[in-house]
């Protein structure tokens, strides 16, 4: 069955991406913990992270690294979250967002019914913010 994430993928389902190249993209979660935070996907459907090709998670997690310095800057953040979870969608995916607390490396607390204009506004820090460190190549319009 084909998850959640490759509708968003294949552009079945909409999705506020900041990153897409040839294996891996990354979008807003509709369910932050706070603003910015991401999701970094493979393209490939894989249920969990131990059973991912590893040059494709070496290439998920330099993408997370690469993205989460972005958000860190767009978000002047002191310091960025990373989770792998996998409960939600069986599609291995990290979650990459600015962390103030250690309250917020807690999923439970995620927005239920965020302010659209706010991830909005957050994609468009982010993606500024992966642009102006040279990925525009990656950022999609």
């Amino acid at each position: 069955m084909t998850t959640v994430f490759s509708k968003i993928i294949s552009g079945e389902l909409p999705g506020r991406f900041v990153w897409r190249d040839d294996s891996v993209v990354a979008f807003l979660t509709i369910n932050p913990v706070t603003d910015g935070h991401v999701l970094v996907v493979p393209i490939a459907e894989v249920d969990q992270w131990q059973s991912i090709d590893p040059a494709l998670w070496a290439h998920l997690t330099e993408v997370a690294q690469t993205v989460g310095a972005a958000t860190a800057t767009a978000f002047d953040a002191a310091r960025m979250g990373l989770l792998i979870a996998g409960f939600e969608v069986p599609h291995v995916h990290l979650h990459v967002f600015p962390a103030h607390s250690m309250d917020e490396f807690d999923l439970s607390v995620a927005q239920s019914d965020p302010d659209p204009a706010r991830l909005d506004e957050a994609r468009t820090k982010i993606a500024d913010a992966l642009v102006a460190a040279g990925h525009s190549d990656k950022v999609p319009s």
